[in-house]
């Protein structure tokens, strides 16, 4: 009951506050006195200008730091920032699925409340974390939560350490503008704690010429579960990597490939898996961007059992286009998202469509209408939204 009144409290706070302050704008256009459409087409979706700034460790990257961020105590080895950027984030839902014969209709009021914070500590050096108050109903923790490293060794070198979804450089999830979610990032076969979703560990980015992106990650294996009885996170000694090449080949196309190798041991029983796929991109201005990707996994033994079985095969296509008639300065946007898994074993198969209207009614304030059909399962959800930053 304490929990309950607690999130309610806190969510009538952040109504009353969007309330009195409408122009209200999160914690990075705050500091830099901008708008969010520099960085947003909407929000929370970056736009080319904003997927820099987030590469640039939350550094303008055509101008300098405004020296009001900084506390000067006469230390040149003492970095402070005279505020810390925090930043609300509130998502309201009311949904349709005619496929739950139980509760068909659903008032999902929050379904996320989320708290968010980042910035530069000191040039090139940034942090970011948010911390899901509320998530569907509990307390969900922290999610995304790193240290950003820029321009190592004056290049195009950076380092990522901490928290993370693996499927970043890819499409990031937590950006994504539907309720639909991109179902095969998170998804585990059998009993493999293995997938694209969130891990630890670190990130490395490099850009040896123009157009280039390299990226090799290094994580546990084992998504971001609490520590055991020895305080640790891993629950064994291998260490899964991740790696992703993409190019530039033409104005607004883009293309890439991407390999990921885990290994997970269970009662002295180890499960590989291999994740290979490319990927792609066009976009035509900020006007329309188009994301697909095609995505294979294979899991040699996912449920532990040491029979000597032939690999387990899951296989993805993964869509995603975005129009904005106005690019940054729309008022409304349309969204299609398509998902495709089909694995050997039935019960992972995913397929659906899902068309998505966005209306701004602020640039830190949009309402949505959503139908997604399930092709698979013929059936359909119907959702209304509105998704508040401030």
């Amino acid at each position: 009951m304490r929990k309950i009144i607690l999130i309610a409290v806190a969510f009538g706070l952040l109504l009353a506050l969007w309330q009195e302050s409408a122009e209200a704008i999160p914690a990075f256009a705050r500091r830099y006195r901008l708008s969010c459409k520099t960085c947003h087409s909407p929000f929370p979706r970056l736009n080319s200008y904003g997927e820099e700034f987030a590469g640039n460790a939350f550094q303008l990257p055509d101008a300098e730091e405004p020296a009001r961020s900084f506390v000067d105590v006469g230390d040149e080895k003492l970095s402070l920032l005279r505020e810390i950027p925090v930043a609300v984030r509130g998502d309201l839902f009311v949904t349709y699925d005619s496929g739950d014969e139980g509760v068909d209709t659903d008032f999902e009021f929050p379904y996320r409340l989320k708290f968010l914070s980042g910035g530069t500590i000191h040039k090139d050096l940034a942090y970011y974390f948010y911390f899901y108050y509320d998530e569907r109903g509990e307390v969900a923790g922290v999610d995304d939560a790193f240290v950003h490293f820029n321009n190592l060794f004056g290049e195009e070198l950076d380092l990522i350490v901490g928290q993370f979804s693996i499927s970043d450089p890819l499409l990031k999830r937590e950006l994504r503008l539907t309720y639909e979610d991109y179902k095969i990032y998170p998804l585990r076969i059998g009993g493999s704690s293995t997938s694209l979703n969130y891990d630890r560990g670190f990130m490395l980015t490099y850009s040896p010429r123009a157009g280039t992106d390299l990226v090799f990650e290094l994580v546990n294996g084992n998504g971001i579960p609490d520590a055991d009885e020895k305080k640790n996170f891993d629950s064994d000694s291998f260490r899964n990597m991740f790696f992703r090449a993409s190019q530039d080949i033409l104005e607004g196309v883009r293309f890439g490939g991407f390999y990921y190798f885990g290994r997970q041991t269970n009662h002295d029983i180890t499960n590989e898996t291999r994740v290979w796929g490319i990927d792609g991109t066009f976009s035509h201005k900020e006007i329309l961007s188009v994301d697909w990707q095609y995505l294979e996994r294979r899991d040699d033994d996912p449920f532990f059992s040491s029979l000597d079985l032939d690999d387990t095969a899951t296989k993805s296509i993964l869509l995603e286009a975005v129009y904005a008639p106005k690019e940054s300065d729309s008022d409304w946007y349309m969204i299609f998202l398509y998902n495709w898994i089909d694995s050997d074993l039935d019960i992972y198969d995913y397929h659906s469509a899902t068309f998505n209207f966005q209306y701004l009614l602020l640039r830190n304030a949009r309402i949505f209408a959503e139908l997604t059909r399930d092709i698979e399962y013929e059936t359909t959800r119907l959702v209304a939204g509105l998704v508040i930053a401030m």
